[in-house]
């Protein structure tokens, strides 16, 4: 015990150093050194060690290494935590739900309202992500006919959308 205490205070500065460009922070730095000092003390208690100060920079490296894993795991868990809180946040609010519900039933309102023909025209190829060519094909009609009667369905709920804003 005198032994790892004489060590610690006469080299104290320098491990203290060592220890701090190893964690990047003086205070740091002091703490994994008072921290390896206790567990020289318990191991020269224990048993005989030969070269103690060069024991003592090894424990110092390890204990430092250590609080360098742990920050940067507890910095992955932040930022996990910070992702996931900001995927929370992009929920949408009360307001904007019962505003959406509004214009969907104006949607909704304004499909029952167009021809049939038009409607259904829409309804492929805005839900079902269907093709003018195929829309066509479908009514057994031209493809500029097919455009004609999406672009006229988009108008008319476009219009209902905005007189009902």
């Amino acid at each position: 015990m005198e032994k790892a205490l004489s060590i610690y205070l006469t080299h104290r500065r320098e491990l203290v150093d060592y220890a701090t460009a190893i964690v990047g922070d003086r205070s740091r730095g002091e703490d994994v050194v008072q921290e390896a000092f206790l567990r020289l003390k318990t191991a020269t208690n224990e048993r005989s060690i030969d070269d103690a100060a060069a024991y003592l920079r090894r424990i110092i490296r390890n204990l430092a290494i250590d609080w360098i894993r742990r920050i940067s795991a507890e910095r992955r868990r932040f930022d996990a935590e910070a992702d996931f809180e900001s995927v929370v946040e992009d929920r949408p609010t009360q307001e904007d739900v019962v505003r959406h519900r509004d214009e969907l039933r104006i949607v909704m309102d304004a499909l029952s309202e167009l021809p049939e023909r038009t409607r259904i025209a829409l309804e492929m190829h805005r839900f079902e992500g269907r093709k003018l060519k195929e829309i066509a094909e479908t009514l057994g009609i031209s493809i500029g006919l097919a455009h004609s009667l999406v672009y006229e369905g988009l108008e008319h709920c476009r219009k209902r959308c905005a007189k009902g804003k």
